[in-house]
């Protein structure tokens, strides 16, 4: 796509987490002559009011185009090297879009925590993708970016320490100020409710495994009830999130040829804090996960004020187990709430990466982590509010 009138276009900028994908391009790439983008979405007036809102230049490109016309999708992406897309849910939204960036040869980035619709797509269009040269790459937000990429960094020091990887890693969310996206719910719903419906999809659903079509590894945590943590003295809770993170860590070891070993076991819980408070803190968070799915989750659209969005942030730790016991640790933040202000940075930053990094990454089904690396660390650190750091 190198005749490409565009590098990236931001499709869905009229929604709440497109319009703050736009928002940051704006901001942060403004004196970037290099970097040509457009905006697209489905109202030409919509778009107008978006591209002034959020102070783009006035010459800002607008395109219109529209999940349920094929052939507007497809003039879309035959002007853009890729397309970033916060539109979802993704199993009603997304594969009209992707489909046409397969056949493009497109680079196409998504917010995708749906991961049914995912292994669809992966065992439908991979082989496609790989003929025509588009890189396909799911989840670009806060799910999974930081767990990925905090697993990766935390066997980076373990294998400098243990000089080797370590096949037990654990990722614990210390800290999480911020609400969950309404596109985040809306996804959850959508996958629960195709399951409920198609009972085959429950296996997929259930299966750590589900990203690494023909490997499957060892047993692995559920991680589904609370419980008493001693190497960390504190108790933990499930994570809401654990569901698409742990299946993107474990794609993300395959695609990078298993550099944590076949045997690798990987979790994700909510650390509570030790005691009484800390299980009585553990059941809360179990009873809250059951609501944000429920009758009063926030829907796709909606989301947090600016002020909510800049006092949010997140703490992830990772703990990297040897077989002798030993353990390094590495901590993962973010400095804006996870679902929207650090998610439409990380996702922009995954766009640039590929494009300006890592361009020689090959065609096919990516996850960030696996693709971009190191790259993707050092342009966060940079450019995104998050860091990396090894910890005592």
């Amino acid at each position: 796509m190198s005749s490409a009138k565009f590098d990236i276009v931001v499709y869905g900028a009229t929604g709440f987490t497109g319009q703050l994908v736009a928002e940051y391009l704006v901001a942060h790439y403004k004196d970037d002559k290099a970097l040509k983008w457009a905006m697209a979405g489905r109202s030409p007036d919509k778009l107008k009011s978006v591209r002034e809102a959020i102070g783009a230049p006035a010459d800002t490109p607008l395109i219109v185009a529209d999940a349920a016309d094929p052939a507007s999708l497809k003039a879309m992406v035959a002007q853009t090297k890729s397309v970033i897309t916060t539109v979802g849910p993704y199993q009603f939204y997304g594969e009209g879009l992707l489909a046409a960036c397969v056949a493009g040869g497109t680079d196409y980035f998504d917010l995708c925590g749906e991961p049914v619709w995912m292994r669809q797509m992966i065992d439908k269009y991979d082989a496609a993708a790989k003929a025509s040269g588009a890189r396909i790459v799911f989840s670009c937000g806060y799910d999974s970016v930081p767990f990925e990429l905090g697993t990766f960094f935390v066997q980076e020091e373990a294998k400098r320490v243990f000089g080797a990887s370590a096949a037990r890693v654990k990722g614990r969310v210390r800290d999480m100020r911020g609400t969950l996206s309404g596109g985040t719910a809306a996804s959850a719903k959508a996958t629960f409710d195709a399951v409920a419906k198609d009972l085959s999809l429950v296996a997929i659903l259930n299966d750590h495994f589900a990203l690494t079509p023909g490997f499957t590894g060892p047993k692995q945590p559920k991680g589904n009830r609370a419980s008493y943590e001693e190497d960390l003295q504190s108790w933990a809770a499930p994570f809401m999130m654990a569901l698409i993170n742990t299946r993107n860590v474990h794609r993300s070891n395959m695609l990078m040829g298993f550099p944590y070993g076949k045997d690798f076991v990987y979790d994700e819980m909510v650390l509570t804090g030790p005691g009484e408070k800390g299980e009585a803190n553990a059941k809360r968070v179990m009873a809250a996960n059951a609501e944000k799915t429920g009758p009063n989750a926030p829907k796709p659209g909606e989301g947090p004020s600016k002020e909510e969005r800049e006092n949010g942030l997140f703490n992830l730790l990772y703990v990297a187990i040897a077989p002798d016991g030993r353990q390094v640790r590495a901590g993962v933040t973010g400095d804006r709430d996870p679902g929207y202000g650090s998610t439409s940075k990380m996702i922009s930053e995954c766009a640039i990466c590929l494009l300006r990094d890592a361009a020689d990454v090959p065609p096919g089904f990516w996850t960030p982590g696996a693709a971009m690396q190191h790259k993707l660390i050092k342009r966060l650190r940079d450019n995104a509010g998050l860091t990396f750091e090894v910890e005592g």
